[in-house]
C-alpha cells in the first residue's frame, strides 16, 4: 500500500501521477463510450446528435479545468481554460481540413466518425511527444520561449495580411502522391475498413490498402501541421506540460465531435482567422512584455483571447448573414 501510495503522489513533470492517470482514465472512458456504445456502427452522425456529442465533451473538458482549478490553483485553472480556447479556435481550420479530405477521398458521412475517432488516438501520441520536446527544450534552454514567440508573432502577422483561402485541391499534394505512387490501394471503401485481402495481379491474395487509410493519414499529418502553432501558443501561457497536454486534448476531444455540425456551416466563420491572428500576435507579443512589465496576469491573458475570438465570431456571422439567408432561399 505504501509502496502504491508512493507512486500515486510521485512527480511526474511537475505533476502528482495520480493527476495524470486520473486524466488518462477520463480521456479512455470517454473514447470507449463514444465508439463501444453510442457508435457501434457505421452510420451517418446528424447535425443534432452532432450537437449534443460536442457539448457533453465540452462539458467534461470544462469541469476537468475546475478540477484543475481545485487541485493546482487558480492561476493553473485560469492558464488551462485560456489554452483550451486557443487550440479550439486554432482547430477551426483543421475543420475545414478535414472537409476537403473527406470530399476529396469521396468517404460517406456514416463513415467519417470512425476515421476521426481512430485519428484522436494518433493525436493523443503526436502532441505527448511534441509537448515532451517542448518542455524538454524549454527546461534546458529557457530562450527557446523568445523563439516561440517571434514565430507565433510572425504567424499571426501573416494571418492578418493573407486573404480568405479557398478549398484545396489535393491532387497535387506530394503526400497523396508518394503514397498513392509506394501503395496498392483499392478504388472503393469496402464497408469502412482499412484494409482488405486482395489477389493482386499474379493472383496472389495480398494486402492493399482502402482509400479510408489514406484518409486518416492525411488527417493525422493535418493535425500535425496545425500542433505546429497551437503548441508554442499554449507554452507561451504556461510552461507546465500537464496543462498544456490536458487543454489540447480535451479542446481537440470536442472538436472532433462537433466537426459533423460545424463542417456545413465553417464557411460562416471564414473571418474567424484574423482574430485568431490577433490572438496570436498577443501571445507571442506577452513573451516580449514579460521582461519589460513583467507577468501579464492568467485573468487578462483568458479575457483579452476570449474577447478577441468572440469578436471574430460575431464579424464572421455579420459578414457572411447574404449567405445564411441566400442559403435558406435555396433550400
Amino acid at each position: 500500500m505504501d509502496t502504491l501510495q508512493q507512486f500515486l503522489t510521485a512527480d511526474f513533470l511537475g505533476t502528482s501521477a495520480w493527476l495524470w492517470l486520473a486524466f488518462l482514465g477520463i480521456v479512455c472512458a470517454l473514447l470507449v463510450f463514444d465508439l463501444g456504445v453510442l457508435h457501434r456502427e457505421h452510420r451517418e452522425i446528424g447535425v443534432r446528435e452532432s450537437l449534443l456529442l460536442s457539448a457533453g465533451y465540452i462539458t467534461v473538458g470544462l469541469l476537468f479545468g475546475l478540477w484543475v482549478w481545485q487541485q493546482k490553483g487558480g492561476a493553473a485553472g485560469l492558464d488551462y481554460y485560456t489554452g483550451f480556447l486557443i487550440e479550439k479556435s486554432l482547430s477551426m481550420d483543421n475543420v475545414f481540413l478535414m472537409a476537403t479530405i473527406f470530399g476529396f477521398f469521396a468517404v460517406p458521412r456514416k463513415y467519417q466518425h470512425e476515421v476521426l475517432f481512430w485519428g484522436i488516438l494518433g493525436v493523443i501520441v503526436l502532441r505527448a511527444l511534441m509537448i515532451g520536446l517542448g518542455a524538454a527544450l524549454i527546461a534546458n534552454f529557457s530562450w527557446i520561449l523568445y523563439l516561440f514567440g517571434l514565430f507565433l508573432l510572425l504567424t499571426g502577422v501573416r494571418m492578418l495580411f493573407s486573404k480568405v483561402e479557398e478549398a484545396q485541391n489535393l491532387d497535387d499534394n506530394l503526400l497523396v502522391r508518394y503514397l498513392r505512387g509506394h501503395l496498392r490501394i483499392t478504388d472503393r471503401l469496402h464497408d469502412g475498413r482499412f484494409f482488405v485481402r486482395l489477389p493482386d495481379a499474379s493472383g496472389r491474395p495480398v494486402l492493399w490498402a482502402t482509400p479510408l487509410l489514406l484518409t486518416l493519414i492525411l488527417i493525422e499529418c493535418a493535425d500535425l501541421v496545425f500542433a505546429i502553432d497551437s503548441v508554442p501558443a499554449i507554452f507561451a501561457i504556461t510552461q507546465d506540460p500537464f496543462i498544456v497536454y490536458t487543454s489540447n486534448i480535451f479542446a481537440i476531444l470536442g472538436l472532433r465531435a462537433l466537426y459533423f455540425a460545424l463542417a456545413a456551416l465553417i464557411h460562416r466563420f471564414a473571418y474567424l482567422k484574423y482574430a485568431l491572428a490577433l490572438v496570436l500576435v498577443f501571445i507571442g507579443g506577452k513573451i516580449f512584455l514579460v521582461g519589460i512589465i513583467g507577468k501579464i496576469p492568467a485573468a487578462i491573458s483568458l479575457g483579452v483571447t476570449f474577447s478577441l475570438l468572440l469578436g471574430g465570431v460575431l464579424y464572421s456571422l455579420w459578414k457572411t448573414r447574404g449567405e445564411a439567408a441566400s442559403s435558406a432561399g435555396q433550400r
